[in-house]
């Protein structure tokens, strides 16, 4: 299956159609709904830092960008494709991995290039912008995107 969405023409070019390191896990959020996005933010932050989400956090630190990751990734999911969206966050070496699920493989991950500003989709944008490494993969009838973040010292 993978094979043959990596021609799809809109694939975007900085995600590997592969599956990232294997992790151990070590927080799982099943999400059925937007209205569950802020406990998965407040949730995600202190699994990595052990601490509440402080508000008006500023995003240069990993565990932030881990969050507003998360929240777009698991967004996309929820808009885009078929309930429940799994989010998983891993750690493999000094690397965070965070990966969220499913359950509909044939909406390929993309770039919204064509909607005007204010107007969503950069989700993927950022997950670029503030991961190490990104991309996608399928396996049994779920497509997972995912991405990879340092370990803070």
């Amino acid at each position: 299956m993978i094979g043959a969405l990596a021609g799809h023409h809109s694939l975007m070019p900085f995600l590997s159609a592969q599956s990232p390191p294997a992790m151990t896990e070590l927080h799982k959020w099943v999400l059925d709904s937007p209205v569950q996005l802020r406990s998965l933010r407040a949730s995600l932050h202190e699994a990595i830092t052990g601490q509440p989400l402080p508000a008006g956090a500023e995003l240069d630190e990993v565990p932030e960008k881990v969050v507003l990751v998360a929240t777009e990734l698991a967004t996309n999911a929820l808009r885009h494709g078929l309930p429940p969206t799994i989010v998983r966050l891993g750690r493999h070496d000094q690397v965070f991995v965070l990966d969220v699920a499913d359950h509909s493989p044939e909406t390929v991950p993309q770039y919204a290039d064509d909607r005007p500003p204010g107007a969503g989709g950069l989700g993927l944008y950022l997950a670029k912008k503030f991961a190490l490494d990104l991309g996608w993969y399928i396996e049994d009838h779920t497509k997972h995107v995912w991405a990879e973040f340092p370990v803070p010292s």
